[in-house]
């Protein structure tokens, strides 16, 4: 969950019903050195494969520092010797070695560039060590502004956790900070004040008490990880756990929680199980059963950080006891639980490599949330929870942004894009097919990275039809397709209008009550009909407009 804080405000100002005209004007966006070494794959990243970390970090809460190292292992794809490794100021590399040597390294603002001395032969296994300090950037407003967050909880104990999407992992520890090229496992390290509790990915492997009165807790995670998804939570925390039956056997659920708030915590996380079922249901199986599912309070609103959820919804459902879609529905639930659980599926399993595709995780992601509540409440009110979400769509750019200089589309990858896909499920016409495409998504790309055109085409193969002209259409432009008619005794008239070039998307029509599928185009099309038409309505499961031109 990564929203601008313009979006978040916009989206309140709209569903109250406040005019926000005047928030949406934008300056071009001029990108800049920096941001084509955070955002591509330079020559500096793209001779070696990132196979492991292993981060061992102290964190000093009174001197708001983390310090440490990180074993970087890879693998030698083609021969190149100078290796890009991100860390953003104003943290500091102190020193790397390789082979028990040091390495001479650059900086270029939050790039360090390291000349290794030693030949990088293809097919080698080889690893650095990079210790590292400083001040990370404190976090504005997380999660939209990350960083670290230092805060006290009503105890006055130290609460303290990352959050960097977007922003990017390197605001607080070195590492190769770009979504194409995931460690295969970690191993995570964390030194704290012996009051307080680490809680990271994977599991725990172990706690060591050292006579300096800090605890250093060990955490291995043996699945594939994104850079973002690394986290640190530091607190006065107390545990509880259960073990869900799933698709794969026993899946072991930790819940990390302030002391103060266990009895809340037992009540609202029942919708953990929930949650479960539901997902396995329509996506398969819980991605991460090596390194168990966690769900940890955290002092900002949450974050779908791998196998170790962040929630700081107050123990309310909806959206900080809001109804986002404005049906009633998203009340039955907290949207945190269920919303930044659902990236387990998409963001954590099926990664984006550049961060302009950042609509698969959201859009899926958000659409999980209709079908949690389709899951418990029907088809029908999943689909009023979908509509819902209409009144939040801006259409203020198109959703997919630019590549290689890591900046993400449009805020409307959440709400329009939960409705593009309510929309291609009206195409299907399918209920069991439409979940295995789902299902098969999260088996084909199975703890993979994977662009926009990978995840259009395999939508375009299994469903059987030709979904570029629609992609084109809501991804790309900001127009929002107009089904355009005009009927005369039994002969309706109709046509496309607001579309990208050879837009020819089918859609279901209700003609005097009786639903037909149209098959418009830019020019005008007749059906004739068996009486006089006295009523044409577009089935509203589909996100376009209508115009009646009579």
């Amino acid at each position: 969950m990564k929203k601008h804080l313009k979006t978040l405000l916009i989206a309140f100002l709209i569903s109250s019903g406040i005019q926000a005209q005047g928030l949406l004007n934008k300056s071009e966006t001029i990108f800049t050195h920096q941001d084509t070494l955070r955002g591509s794959i330079t020559k500096e990243r793209a001779w070696w494969d990132l196979k492991y970390y292993d981060l061992n970090i102290k964190v000093n809460p009174v001197e708001k520092t983390i310090s440490g190292s990180n074993t970087v292992r890879y693998t030698v794809v083609s021969e190149y010797n100078k290796m890009q490794i991100d860390l953003q100021e104003p943290m500091q590399i102190i020193k790397v070695t390789q082979d028990g040597k040091e390495q001479k390294f650059t900086r270029d603002g939050n790039a360090f560039l390291i000349e290794l001395s030693a030949n990088q032969k293809i097919g080698e296994a080889k690893e650095i060590i990079i210790s590292f300090g400083g001040k990370p950037k404190e976090a504005v407003n997380p999660p939209w502004d990350g960083g670290i967050t230092w805060r006290k909880d009503k105890n006055r104990n130290d609460f303290i956790a990352s959050s960097c999407q977007g922003l990017g992992a390197s605001v607080w520890w070195p590492n190769k900070d770009h979504m194409y090229d995931e460690a295969e496992g970690m191993k995570i390290s964390v030194n704290v004040p012996k009051n307080l509790t680490d809680v990271s990915n994977g599991r725990l492997q172990n706690v060591k008490e050292l006579k300096d009165g800090t605890k250093t807790y060990t955490w291995l995670v043996k699945n594939p990880i994104n850079n973002y998804g690394v986290n640190i939570n530091i607190g006065d925390y107390v545990n509880f756990s259960e073990k869900y039956e799933g698709e794969k056997g026993n899946l072991d659920c930790n819940y990390y929680v302030l002391k103060d708030n266990l009895e809340a915590a037992n009540k609202q996380f029942k919708d953990v199980p929930k949650m479960l079922k539901a997902f396995e249901y329509w996506f398969g199986p819980y991605p991460f059963y090596e390194d168990s599912y966690k769900l940890v309070e955290a002092p900002y609103l949450g974050m779908e950080h791998q196998s170790c959820v962040t929630y700081g919804n107050g123990y309310k459902n909806g959206y900080l006891g809001r109804d986002l879609s404005g049906t009633g529905w998203g009340l039955k639930f907290d949207y945190i639980i269920i919303h930044e659980s659902g990236h387990e599926w998409f963001a954590n399993n099926i990664t984006y490599k550049d961060i302009a595709d950042m609509w698969i995780h959201e859009s899926f992601t958000c659409y999980s949330e209709s079908l949690f509540v389709e899951y418990y409440y029907g088809k029908d009110a999943g689909a009023e929870y979908v509509r819902g979400m209409r009144k939040l769509i801006q259409n203020d750019k198109p959703i997919i942004g630019h590549y290689d200089v890591n900046s993400e589309g449009s805020g409307d990858m959440y709400f329009k894009g939960t409705n593009i896909l309510h929309t291609l499920r009206q195409l299907v016409n399918d209920d069991a097919k439409w979940r295995a495409v789902l299902r098969g998504l999260n088996s084909t790309f199975y703890h993979q990275t994977v662009t926009t055109k990978q995840i259009e085409d395999y939508l375009s193969i299994q469903t059987g039809l030709d979904l570029s002209k629609i992609f084109d259409q809501y991804l790309r432009d900001t127009r929002i397709p107009a089904f355009e008619y005009t009927f005369k005794e039994n002969i309706l008239k109709y046509r496309w209008t607001n579309t990208v070039s050879g837009f020819d998307m089918p859609v279901n029509v209700s003609i005097n009550g009786t639903e037909v599928t149209l098959k418009p185009k830019a020019d005008w099309s007749d059906y004739s009909n068996s009486s006089k038409i006295d009523k044409v309505d577009v089935n509203k499961n589909f996100y376009v407009y209508s115009k009646n031109i009579n």
